[in-house]
């Protein structure tokens, strides 16, 4: 068949599809359709989830989705002898032409994603060298000394491997820094971490200034070294032993290959799962963007660099000057710029490192806050769409993943709007309550089973519409203001490793209040309106329920913004490892349940010949290694801080006490030694959520949490308990002088980066 003819054949099919998607019909029977489609779409859900099965599924529930738009376009906006209402229905209705713009692209790229295999591990003597590149800024020594020790025990060549830290903390800028104390800290920084690396065997390098942020520091890293692979982990990111194994190989079979990215995992909640305790039995938010999105893009050629975890080939960075450092999100940026000059990448959909999330509300915002400037910035200054060398699929996924950061502004809208016609007697859209049912309802419900279907075990049900809302609420300003001066957005570091020692209101909760608050006055006028005003029952019927599931979101959001006290420092990662504790020099065959950077818990796999007590006990811990790279002699000093009981067995908390540089080495072995530790702790938590059981969890969630909220904020400053003695409690009133500082997102420690001077 011709190219002419199987053109008109499309177009023909589309006309055809048109006419039947848009032929008017009466209510009853729109609702009948759509039952119809639902019916069809849960006969289908049992059916093998085959490529036929799954596409099938899709297009059942587009065909919804497309009805619903037709009557929305046509049917529904106020007249034009109501402009304010016109106004503001055109805004509403933007705001959904939007999400249905970026489900349809997201449908698009995650409808069959990309399942590779796992690769032949190749000889020794044929594989490439590896330069590991560890930036830091004003981490904790124990965290860089895990991450360096861990990067050291990956299973690779000794002479094919060197690990270096890039060290912003320590730069001459700062070092001559015009306040004394600052300079003092940075020297000294310098000092201790050059020592550090030269014991473990890594190597030290600063620079002289800070500029380009980390793009800057990274291309620095590029100037003194001369691996063909070069492999990016953040500080905070330690690899398992078998990183390079699994990932390295793609770069032999494909010599246009410059990405190979693997998933962030982490071993810490952030402070959404903390404050609602989802972490142990639910997917995290970004398990569904690592395990669906980069498989989908994975396929399209479109999966990009994430800014650690991952290894790229030097000479590819050579052709686009290294890394991109004109956004402050360098990593989509370089992606972006080699894809366009025709490499391609590879997404090993295998978690390979254990990382830490921000541990309170406001760095998670700031956070947030970089990700979306970034990616706007990147929108704005290098726009896909102008990108010359992408294939059109590739411009719709980079369009995607940062149209995606607009949320902020369609989520406020569908926040806000209800309250519109409740207080203002402003109609936004033109419905009666059967249209309401036959075309909303049906497309809400179509809607969930399409995600639920595609991500059910990667994301609950309502999970996103609450992560949007809750970062929306800040993240609007900063779209506003990237897009006022796109240049402006500087480079800010996340803070991680805090610590919460007591309940409180996080100082960003105020907004989150203030929301409810009008949302539950809205709520109480609607139902007053409803009984009073017979005129707008009906439509004060539908108005009122959008408003009630926008209550129940807000109820959420304050059990997020309410602060839990963080028990562990340390996050713990559950292993399943032998080795012997020695007390007093008599050894004790032990099981190691469970390990973090600050201690480990042991089980006794025999009688213990001596007594083991809280607060007394001191011993060492030796291991079976994984590595080769510690010997049997090397040891973890630890010190018994409690006992506990679990499945039948004593378990002993031992806390690590100080330790060496080999101390580093035993400890990266134990903790990321059997690769196999995540992908079990993730597949625990995988379990599909329906839809009703994921709508439940999230009503419970909206009634309860606004009152452990109002707790907070009505205890008594200095009322909450603090962790240990000499602790500050955080003021539970604290958040009402926040309202001085209104839409103020917050900042953390700003780094401006630049050239390089390496220190012996």
């Amino acid at each position: 068949m011709s190219v002419s003819v199987c053109a008109a054949a499309w177009v023909l099919s589309a006309i055809a599809a048109f006419v039947l998607l848009s032929h008017p019909v009466s209510v009853d029977a729109q609702l009948m359709l759509g039952l119809c489609v639902i019916g069809a779409m849960i006969v289908v859900w049992r059916l093998p989830r085959t490529r036929f099965n799954r596409q099938l599924f899709l297009a059942l529930g587009g065909f919804v989705v497309i009805r619903y738009l037709y009557w929305r376009l046509t049917s529904t906006l106020p007249p034009a002898s109501d402009p304010v209402g016109l106004a503001f229905g055109v805004l509403v209705l933007l705001a959904e032409l939007y999400c249905v713009l970026i489900l349809a692209i997201s449908l698009t790229i995650s409808a069959e994603p990309l399942n590779r295999r796992p690769l032949e591990r190749d000889p020794d003597d044929q594989l490439p060298t590896v330069d590991v590149f560890i930036p830091s800024y004003n981490e904790d020594e124990s965290i860089l000394a895990t991450t360096m020790a861990a990067a050291m025990s990956m299973d690779y060549p000794r002479d094919k491997l060197t690990v270096w830290l890039l060290d912003d903390g320590g730069t001459d800028q700062k070092c001559n820094d015009a306040n004394p104390a600052k300079a003092e800290a940075a020297r000294q920084r310098r000092a201790v971490l050059s020592s550090l690396c030269a014991q473990m065997g890594a190597q030290y390098l600063t620079r002289a200034r800070n500029e380009h942020a980390k793009a800057g520091n990274l291309n620095n890293g590029l100037t003194q070294s001369q691996g063909e692979i070069v492999v990016v982990f953040d500080a905070d990111h330690a690899p398992f032993r078998s990183f390079l194994r699994e990932t390295i190989g793609h770069f032999a079979r494909d010599p246009k290959l410059f990405l190979v990215q693997t998933p962030h995992v982490f071993l810490n909640p952030d402070p959404i799962e903390k404050n609602l305790r989802t972490f142990d039995r639910m997917p995290s938010e970004n398990e569904m963007f690592y395990s669906s999105i980069q498989r989908g893009l994975d396929k399209w050629n479109g999966s990009f660099f994430c800014g650690s975890a991952a290894l790229l080939r030097r000479s590819a960075l050579a052709t686009v000057g290294g890394f991109s450092g004109i956004t402050i999100t360098e990593d989509c940026e370089t992606a972006l710029d080699l894809h366009s000059q025709g490499w391609t990448s590879v997404f090993v959909d295998k978690p390979l490192i254990a990382g830490l999330q921000p541990e309170t509300f406001a760095s998670f915002i700031g956070q947030r806050s970089r990700w979306c400037q970034g990616m706007m910035q990147i929108f704005l200054l290098k726009n896909p769409i102008f990108k010359q060398g992408l294939r059109p699929i590739q411009k719709a996924a980079y369009l995607s993943s940062m149209t995606f950061w607009l949320f902020p502004m369609p989520r406020l809208v569908f926040m806000l709007a209800p309250l519109l016609f409740i207080l203002l007697d402003i109609k936004v859209f033109v419905s009666n309550l059967d249209e309401a049912i036959a075309y909303t309802a049906t497309y809400m419900v179509v809607n969930l089973m399409m995600q639920n279907y595609l991500y059910g075990k990667l994301r609950w049900p309502w999970i996103s519409e609450l992560y949007e809302y809750i970062q929306g609420v800040f993240l609007s300003k900063a779209l506003v203001s990237v897009v006022a001066n796109p240049r402006k957005p500087t480079f800010n570091v996340t803070a991680k490793g805090l610590s919460l020692e007591n309940d409180h209101l996080s100082e960003l909760a105020w907004p989150f209040f203030l929301i409810y608050g009008l949302l539950l006055a809205g709520g109480g006028v609607s139902v007053w309106r409803y009984f009073n005003e017979p005129a707008v029952s009906e439509l004060m019927v539908v108005v009122g329920l959008w408003n009630l599931f926008n209550l129940l979101i807000a109820g959420a959001a304050l059990g997020a913004v309410a602060e839990r006290r963080q028990a562990d420092r340390h996050p713990r990662l559950g292993i399943s490892r032998q080795g012997h504790l020695f007390v007093d020099g008599v050894p004790v065959a032990v099981d190691v349940v469970n390990v973090s950077a600050g201690g480990c818990a042991l089980a006794l796999a025999d009688k213990a010949p001596v007594e083991l007590r809280p607060g007394v006990t001191r011993g060492l811990l030796t291991i079976e290694s994984f590595s080769g790279v510690i010997a049997p002699s090397d040891a973890l000093p630890l010190a018994l801080k409690r006992m506990s009981a679990a499945d039948g067995r004593a378990i002993y908390g031992f806390q690590f006490e100080e330790l060496s540089p080999r101390g580093y080495y035993v400890l990266a072995d134990l903790m990321y030694g059997d690769s196999e530790a995540l992908p079990r702790f993730l597949a625990s938590r995988r379990k599909h959520k329906s839809i009703f059981a994921g709508s439940w969890q999230f009503v419970v969630w909206g009634v309860i949490e606004p009152v452990r909220a109002a707790a907070y904020a009505l205890r008594r400053d200095g009322a909450a308990p603090a962790a240990e003695e000499g602790a500050h409690p955080q003021p539970a009133t604290h958040w009402l002088r926040t309202l001085v500082a209104a839409g103020r997102t917050p900042s953390v420690q700003s780094e401006t980066s630049n050239t390089g001077v390496k220190v012996a």
